[in-house]
């Protein structure tokens, strides 16, 4: 068992839905785990954390982002070695996404809605993070 730290970095994907104008959250599926979760990855060796964060969302999604306010950090244990993953809210600009070997689905959810199918509930304080800056819109 290491304790070396194991850094990643994702973003909380988010549009506005082109039928309501509402507010919506990508979550994606990985089959490995069979979990719902907002696109993250382990930063490659030097690798800038936004940057990473990413080149995540488009491996993942399809989409390519215009990165917003950064959100908190989450530290957990994973596979018993310390894990750090930094995020940043992210407006999806463009793309599509094309199931690959990591995500077989994603989908757009309100966020109430991607609150309740995320997997991790730490992961729900993202979404919360997310949306505050709308309601006072």
């Amino acid at each position: 068992m290491s304790d070396t730290l194991v850094r990643a970095a994702g973003c909380v994907l988010w549009r506005r839905s082109p039928v309501s104008g509402d507010l919506e959250i990508c979550l994606v599926h990985r089959p490995k785990y069979d979990d719902w979760s907002h696109p993250k990855g382990k930063l490659k060796r030097g690798e800038d954390a936004l940057a990473g964060a990413l080149r995540e969302v488009v491996e993942e999604t399809g989409y390519t982002a215009e990165p917003g306010a950064e959100l908190p950090t989450l530290r957990y244990f994973a596979n018993g070695r310390p894990k750090q993953v930094r995020y940043w809210a992210a407006e999806a600009v463009s793309g599509h996404f094309g199931p690959n070997e990591e995500v077989d689905r994603i989908l757009w959810l309100s966020p109430a809605a991607a609150r309740s199918r995320l997997t991790q509930p730490r992961d729900r304080d993202l979404v919360d993070a997310l949306i505050r800056p709308f309601e006072h819109m």
